[in-house]
Order: C-alpha cells, then sequence, then structure tokens
C-alpha cells in the first residue's frame, strides 16, 4: 500500500476565523453547528474565504463472493443493474448529484459484469454532468467464509484507483468530495471491519441489510462468525487482543474481508485528505470505511463531515466510536452516497454564511457581547 502524507490541519488560524465568524451581524454561536461546519471547512482549506467549488461525488461499483452465502435478500445482479440505472441517470444519487451541481464519476471497480457491450455513451452528456469509468480489478472479490477476499496486488490496486480518482477530480478544481457505493452484501464486510477495528461484538454490528428478515439475520450472523474465526486462525488473532493499532493488522483485516469499492474509497478518503479536501461521509458502509482509514491515518478525520446517521444497526455505534457527529438523521439506508448529498445544503450554507454575511462594524450595527 502506498504511504499518504496526511498532517492534521494547521490551527494557527482558528482565532482569526473564530473571530471572523464572532464578528457576523448575528448573536455569537446562535447559528450553531454551522459554525462549527464554517470553522472546519476553513481550517481544513486554511482560509476565511472557504470554496466548495466544483463539488464531485464518486459512486464505486463492486460485487462480494460472500453473496453466494445469502447474507443478502438482494441477488448479485442488481449491483450491476442499478450501475446502469445510475449511468442513464435513474438513480436516488443521480437526483441529488442533478440537484446539488454534483460531477457524478460511476467506477466500476470490481462488478461481476462485462459493460463493454452496453451503450454507455449516453451517460456522459453535459446535462446529468454523468462520466462511467471502467477500473474493474476483477469480476467481484472472493468468498471470504473460505479465503481472502482479495490479494494484497489487488489491494493496493484498489486503494490507487480510489486515490487516483480523486487526483483526476482536483485537475477540475473540486474542493469538496463525496463517496458513494454500490455492491450487493457489502454490509457484512462493513460489519466485520466495525466488529474487528471497533471492538464490537459482531452479534451488535449485523443488521437487515437490504432488507433481511429475523432468521436471515441469523443466517448472516453465523456466516460472518465463521469467516471471522478463519481470520483469526490464519494469522494467529486472537478475540481478546487489541490490534488496530497496528497498520499491518488493520491492512490484512481490509483486504481480508473487504470489497474492491470499499478499499478503492478508502483510498479516496486519504488521497482527499492529503489534497486538502472536505471530505463528505455517507452511512454505514462508507462510516466503516471512514473508520478503517482513521485506524490507518488518523489525521484523516480532521477532513472528514459526517452527514448523516442510518437505520442499519450498529451506525449509531460506529459513529460514536470515532466520536463523530452526525448532520442528519432522516432513517436513511439507500446507500450510494446519497446522506451525503442530503447534507450538502447544510455545508453550502456553513461556507455561504462565513463569506457572505455582513459583520457588525460593516452593517453599522452596535455590537452588543
Amino acid at each position: 500500500m502506498r504511504t499518504f502524507n496526511i498532517r492534521k490541519v494547521d490551527c494557527s488560524i482558528e482565532a482569526a476565523i473564530k473571530d471572523k465568524i464572532d464578528n457576523l451581524n448575528k448573536p455569537k454561536g446562535s447559528l450553531g453547528r454551522l459554525e462549527e461546519l464554517a470553522l472546519q471547512i476553513c481550517l481544513v482549506q486554511q482560509t476565511l474565504e472557504p470554496s466548495l467549488s466544483h463539488p464531485c461525488h464518486l459512486l464505486l461499483g463492486g460485487d462480494h463472493g460472500i453473496e453466494r452465502e445469502h447474507v443478502s435478500v438482494s441477488p448479485r445482479e442488481v449491483t450491476w443493474q442499478q450501475m446502469l440505472n445510475f449511468c442513464h441517470g435513474g438513480g436516488g444519487v443521480n437526483m441529488f448529484c442533478r440537484q446539488h451541481g454534483f460531477k457524478l464519476r460511476v467506477v466500476d471497480v470490481g462488478v461481476d459484469y462485462d459493460f463493454s457491450g452496453e451503450r454507455l455513451a449516453a451517460s456522459n452528456n453535459s446535462e446529468d454532468d454523468i462520466v462511467f469509468l471502467d477500473r474493474k480489478i476483477r469480476r467481484g472479490t472472493r468468498n471470504f467464509l473460505y479465503e481472502a477476499a482479495m490479494t494484497d496486488t489487488e489491494f493496493d490496486r484498489a486503494i490507487a484507483v480510489g486515490s487516483d480518482l480523486v487526483d483526476d477530480c482536483c485537475r477540475e478544481g473540486c474542493r469538496v468530495l463525496s463517496v458513494g457505493e454500490m455492491g450487493i452484501a457489502n454490509t457484512s464486510p462493513s460489519s466485520i471491519w466495525m466488529h474487528l477495528l471497533g471492538g464490537v461484538p459482531l452479534k451488535e454490528c449485523i443488521g437487515a441489510g437490504a432488507g433481511l428478515d429475523t432468521p436471515g439475520i441469523l443466517h448472516k450472523y453465523k456466516a460472518l462468525q465463521q469467516s471471522v474465526e478463519l481470520f483469526r486462525g490464519i494469522y494467529g488473532v486472537d478475540e481478546r487482543s487489541s490490534l488496530t493499532n497496528d497498520p499491518s493488522y488493520v491492512i490484512d483485516a481490509l483486504a481480508f474481508f473487504g470489497g474492491y469499492e470499499m478499499v478503492a474509497a478508502i483510498g479516496a478518503m486519504l488521497r482527499a485528505a492529503e489534497q486538502g479536501l472536505v471530505i463528505l461521509i455517507d452511512g454505514f458502509i462508507m462510516t466503516a470505511c471512514a473508520l478503517a482509514a482513521i485506524q490507518l491515518y488518523p489525521a484523516v478525520q480532521d477532513y472528514m463531515v459526517f452527514t448523516h446517521c442510518g437505520d442499519e444497526s450498529g451506525h449509531r455505534r460506529m459513529l460514536d466510536i470515532i466520536g463523530a457527529r452526525p448532520l442528519l438523521s432522516l432513517g436513511l439506508r439507500l446507500g450510494e452516497g446519497t446522506g451525503a448529498l442530503c447534507a450538502f445544503p447544510l455545508v453550502d450554507s456553513a461556507v455561504r454564511m462565513v463569506n457572505e454575511m455582513n459583520n457588525f462594524q460593516s452593517a453599522r450595527i452596535t455590537k452588543y457581547f
């Protein structure tokens, strides 16, 4: 895995930012979380005049070998069918990208389908601003019930895919990035990452995903528990061991269970922080990726805005582990990055506040505090 030079944000201008925010013509602190957001974004960008120019959304697709164990109510083909739907502008992610002016990159990192015969030219249109990119590493990961989901080489490639996508966005002037995913059964590796990296009992990490019933959740738990036991047996990891501060252990866990789209998302988050972008974090699966990124490079959290708490079991618990306060709680569990896009207007409002509101002196209003 390549190394990233991610620094904690420089707080030397924090006093100046707070002074500007406090002197806007409003009662001190009266815009609450918007003021906190504005401070964070100013620190990320190291300026008193932040910008959210050229927002980009990465929609990363990949299939999972564990899906063969019937851990999801949705069949595997839904992944490629939805990817085509996104390319033609018909998904929830498309609607929100259009609404908020995000350029959408639909990226095949590991979908079990050959898109070469599909008519995707219509996806590269100026109206919807959608681009389809073939970055396929393999047609789905291996089944981690029996073996590692990906090789070390494939893991490195997935990290590089995410990193390179961010560089493409930056060349267009992007200052804010959101990341979403499409991959049937990807709540399974997310739950295991939460268990292994967050120290939460596995049973408390597993939810219904796309709609499993109670027997289905129990079956999912048994399959994932068996997979974790295999991992521990191969790597000699005791359940009571606390090894999450060891980057090599974290990488082993990510490669053994992860999806190509999930590891690419981690690469994108790390590179985005290295490039000084604001990173909007979506729901359960992207929060699991954020947790992994933070385990590898703790400073990456300075650049992350956690946008919502979804309905998937364990999401609130994982946010608490990170120490994150989400902006929204709307019962979302669609994925695709839709929660991040829904929260963007709040982020935009925070930036507009610091850039567009008048201050007491210019407005000739008595400062009363």
